[in-house]
Parts: structure tokens; C-alpha cells; sequence
């Protein structure tokens, strides 16, 4: 299958080098800066455009890893002019499967739920896909492409996709900012982010040994320590808006321990 792939993110690159390595024949890479698409072009061994008019017209597939703006902007440009045949498919968690219709015939949606860097390679073996498509053939296609990717595929609709995808901003995301503001507050007193570590792989371990997160939660706000609470409020007077948030979530965490005392 000959597949182009329009973007050269983070997503756009590991997904690229992972079909490569399945047998997928990866023409070749859209990008709008030169650098993204000849870096991963060179990457792959293939050819590279930062001309929409000049994507390879003849493509089984093509494979769309834009952000969501990009994608509605130039989804007009990205379908004009291709085979009718050919399968359009987006990676975006966010975003339906139907912004394709009245665009292409063949069409559907691949999303990897993982975070994803340009320089660190991952397992594709052990991320969840979820698949849809337009027409039953075409998800065939993607449950083929899943299949050969990972262990988990899985069919689901925009609107699962959407939870899915908001489920996964609150685990990834908003915990990744959490360790970036604890870095900072380390950094203010010299003292190394790696002393996080072993927290960090405890954390991590109950919950993926089966614990249930609210049951994992620990610290002052799951017991509600009003004292130790206001002496970290104090220590962030400096940052309003750090302040803001430990309080709020001190207020969610102790919260959503009453509801699941309740339940």
C-alpha cells in the first residue's frame, strides 16, 4: 500500500517509521516547513513537498497528522485532485470521522492514544488504536494496518473518541505540567527533579498493578489537612496561579474521595 503522510510532528514521524517497518511503502511527506518534512523525508528514504499542489496524486492512502485547526483548513486542498479510491484517514483524537464527508469517498480515523516525541521511539506493540471508517472495507483496511501496529485495536465512534481523548489530556498532559511545576519549585532551592524519581515509578506502579487511581491517591488533600494545606498555600503566594490550582485540586481531590466513600 502506498501511503503519503501529510504532516511531520511528533505523531506524524513514529507512526511513519512504525508502517515502514510493517511493510507500508511510505511515497512520501507534507509538511509547510521544509526542515519538518525533509528531516523526516530522509528519515523514511522517500521524496518530500511543502506544496499541497504537489502531493503524489496516486496514494492508497493518506494519512493526515495535523493539529485539528490545520486539518479543517486544508482538508479542501488535501482530498482535491486524488483518486477516488484512495482512503483518507486523520489521527486526531478530537476531531469526527465526518469532517472527511462530501470530500472523499473512502474515508476514517486512526488514533494512537499515546504521547509521542520526534526522538524518542516507541512500542507500538502496547498503545491502544482506535479505528473508524466510513464504509466496512475501509475499516478493514485499518484494522489491517492497526493489526500489524499493535496489540490493541479498537472500533470507536467520534464521541468515544472525544472521551478518549479528554480521559487521556488529564493523565498525560495535566499530569506532565504537574512535573514541570514541581521542577521549578525544586530548581528555586538547587535541588535535582530526579529526586522525584522514585515517587514518580511508585505512582505509576500501583496503578498500573491494578490499583485503582482514587484508591492510590494519597497526601493532605485526600484527608483534607487544612494545616499542611495552608502552609504550601503560603509557599506559593509568589504564584498566584500555581496557588490557584493547588487549591482547586486539593478541593477535587478530597471531593472525589467523599463520592467514592458515598458510592
Amino acid at each position: 500500500m502506498r501511503v503519503v503522510f501529510i504532516g511531520a510532528g511528533n505523531l506524524a514521524t513514529q507512526l511513519s517509521r512504525a508502517m515502514q517497518n510493517a511493510g507500508y511503502d511510505i511515497e512520501q511527506v507534507y509538511s509547510r516547513t521544509e526542515e519538518s518534512a525533509s528531516v523526516l523525508a530522509r528519515r523514511l528514504g522517500c521524496s518530500y513537498t511543502t506544496s499541497l499542489d504537489d502531493i503524489f496524486p496516486e496514494a492508497d492512502m493518506y494519512m493526515v497528522a495535523l493539529k485539528d485547526s490545520a486539518l479543517t483548513e486544508l482538508l479542501p486542498q488535501i482530498t482535491a485532485g486524488k483518486p477516488e479510491n484512495a482512503l483518507f484517514v486523520h489521527t486526531a483524537g478530537s476531531m469526527p470521522m465526518y469532517i472527511w464527508k462530501g470530500h472523499a469517498r473512502h474515508y476514517g480515523v486512526f488514533y494512537p492514544m499515546q504521547t509521542f516525541s520526534k526522538a524518542r521511539d516507541v512500542d507500538f506493540a502496547v498503545i491502544p488504536i482506535f479505528i473508524e471508517a466510513g464504509q466496512d472495507t475501509d475499516l478493514e483496511a485499518l484494522k489491517r494496518l492497526g493489526n500489524t501496529l499493535s496489540e490493541t485495536v479498537m472500533e470507536a465512534d467520534s464521541e468515544l473518541r472525544r472521551h478518549a481523548h479528554l480521559a487521556a489530556v488529564f493523565v498525560c498532559n495535566f499530569a506532565n505540567h504537574m512535573f514541570a511545576i514541581g521542577e521549578h519549585l525544586l530548581q528555586e532551592h538547587q535541588l535535582p527533579f530526579r529526586v522525584m524519581y522514585p515517587l514518580l515509578k511508585e505512582t505509576a506502579e500501583k496503578v498500573l498493578g491494578g490499583m485503582r487511581p482514587s484508591e492510590a491517591q494519597t497526601g493532605p488533600a485526600v484527608r483534607y489537612d487544612e494545616n499542611v494545606m495552608g502552609k504550601h498555600s503560603l509557599l506559593l503566594s509568589a504564584y498566584p496561579v500555581w496557588r490557584d490550582l493547588y487549591e482547586r485540586i486539593s478541593k477535587s481531590i478530597y471531593h472525589d474521595k467523599l463520592r467514592s466513600e458515598e458510592d
